[in-house]
């Protein structure tokens, strides 16, 4: 998964994730585990910017 400097860290692929592999950190930015990714797109999908590619 790649996050571009376009991501605002709204935080609305951390709130549709399945498995959790997104978390918003208290530093303001995105994590990403990609242990718990089970790649089913929806953070893609939903993200405002289009700022995730899988």
């Amino acid at each position: 998964m790649k996050i571009s400097n376009f991501c605002c860290y709204c935080g609305t692929c951390v709130g549709v994730c399945p498995t959790g592999a997104l978390e918003l950190c208290d530093c303001g930015s995105v994590v990403f585990n990609e242990e718990l990714c089970i790649r089913c797109r929806a953070c893609e999908k939903v993200c405002p910017l289009g700022a995730i590619k899988l």
